[in-house]
């Protein structure tokens, strides 16, 4: 188990530096959001480049920002019991969603995503929008992003054992949503 540990916590430092890109990503967009705006309604001058850029970067934030929500444990879940019951009981509940719903989906997820990608790459494909962006950026971000989720749920799977086995204390904190 020492072995598969390391290796969780190899997947949580990359997870860690893919949510340090998504968080860039979101100063950029929101930095090319209000320039695009200003250019757009102060100097009356208009760019489809840059909108799609702001996509992209937004593609950027959720596929690469998701491992690390999943890692931090701050996923939406759908809470009808969680929060009533005892950290070995969440801990459970947590492999079957991992085993059951999050590694099938991300899985499938994936292999529907990369031959897109790949047609893209290999066509070089163009948006139809008149000074619009290559597209293939933006569709590699889709199995990356399902990969790394994958990967990122293996490793939640390694350490929920490991805890429940005795072999490391997780925080298993979940803080409900108010409503």
């Amino acid at each position: 188990m020492y072995g598969l540990l390391k290796l969780s916590a190899a997947i949580d430092w990359i997870s860690e530096r893919l949510g340090t890109l998504a968080a860039w990503a979101v100063l950029l967009a929101a930095t090319i959001s209000a320039g695009n705006a200003f250019v757009r309604y102060g100097l009356d001058f208009s760019s489809n480049g840059w909108l799609e850029i702001q996509w992209y970067l937004f593609a950027a934030t959720v596929m690469l920002g998701a491992p690390l929500v999943l890692k931090r444990n701050e996923h939406v879940r759908v809470d009808l019991i969680y929060g009533s019951i005892g950290t070995k009981f969440q801990v459970y509940v947590d492999l079957f969603g991992l085993l059951i719903f999050l590694l099938p989906v991300m899985g499938f997820m994936g292999w529907l995503s990369f031959p897109l990608f790949l047609k893209m790459l290999s066509s070089g494909e163009v948006s139809s929008n008149a000074g619009g962006l290559v597209r293939w950026p933006a569709m590699m971000l889709l199995p990356l992003g399902f990969f790394w989720v994958f990967i990122q749920g293996l490793s939640e799977i390694v350490k929920r054992i490991a805890h429940l086995r005795g072999e490391i204390k997780m925080d298993t904190n979940y803080e409900k949503p108010v409503q």
